[in-house]
C-alpha cells in the first residue's frame, strides 16, 4: 500500500455519495441502490482499517481471510439485524448479506491472495 489512498477506495467512496445524493432526491436505481452500496462495504471498510493501521498509527497490518469474514459477519448483525429492530429506517435483507459476503470474498482473492503471490515471486 502507498502512502495515498487508494484510487479503488477514492473511487468507491465516490459512486456510494453519488447513490446517496440520488436517493435524497428521489432517484433509486434498484440493484445499485439496494445492493451495490453493500458489496463495496467489506472492501472500503477493510482498507480504511489497514490503511488508518499501517499508514497513520505506524503499525504493518494486513487483513486476512478471517478479519473479513468476522468483518461480515459484524456488517450483518449490525445493519440486518441490530439496526432494524431500532428503526424503522433499516430492513433486514439476506441479500445485503450475501452483497457482504460477495464483496469481501473479492476484495480477499484480488487484493490479499494476488499481493501474496506477487511477494512469493519476489
Amino acid at each position: 500500500m502507498k502512502n495515498k489512498i487508494s484510487y479503488w477506495f477514492l473511487s468507491g467512496l465516490t459512486v456510494w455519495l453519488m447513490i446517496l445524493i440520488l436517493r435524497k432526491k428521489g432517484i433509486i436505481i434498484p440493484v445499485i441502490s439496494n445492493h451495490f452500496t453493500d458489496f463495496i462495504t467489506v472492501p472500503m471498510y477493510t482498507y480504511l482499517i489497514e490503511y488508518l493501521m499501517n499508514k497513520r498509527m505506524g503499525y504493518s497490518w494486513k487483513p486476512d481471510l478471517k478479519f473479513i469474514l468476522t468483518s461480515v459477519l459484524y456488517l450483518s448483525l449490525l445493519f440486518e439485524a441490530i439496526c432494524p429492530l431500532i428503526s424503522e429506517r433499516f430492513t433486514g435483507d439476506l441479500l445485503d448479506v450475501l452483497a457482504y459476503l460477495a464483496g469481501g470474498m473479492l476484495y480477499y482473492v484480488l487484493k490479499i491472495r494476488l499481493m501474496k503471490k506477487d511477494a512469493e515471486a519476489i
